[in-house]
């Protein structure tokens, strides 16, 4: 009795955060999609094989992991801009 009562709330109810997911594995096309939001950038190889190999069982999980990985580069890459924007105005004080 509770094991159909719990396979009811968690398998039949379409708001439960707990329902099966199917996961896809990405077509030919959206490999092309994938490879190409990452070919704008300098990534490592190691990244880019990461990302195909999760889209080969799972198309969302790949496209979460690319664009988790290209935010916390855009991340880096604005912190190194702002430092090297106050040590560039730092220099130029100092030589007026």
């Amino acid at each position: 009795m509770s094991k159909a009562l719990i396979e009811d709330i968690f398998f039949n109810d379409p708001e439960s955060e707990w329902g099966e997911e199917t996961a896809l594995p990405a077509t030919d096309r959206e490999l092309l999609i994938l490879t190409q939001k990452l070919s704008g950038f300098e990534i490592p190889i190691k990244v880019f094989l990461q990302a195909v190999a999760i889209a080969a069982y799972d198309c969302a999980s790949a496209f979460r992991y690319a664009d988790n990985y290209l935010a916390i580069l855009q991340n880096k890459n604005k912190h190194k801009r702002k430092n090297l924007f106050l040590l560039r105005s730092a220099s130029d004080f100092e030589n007026n």
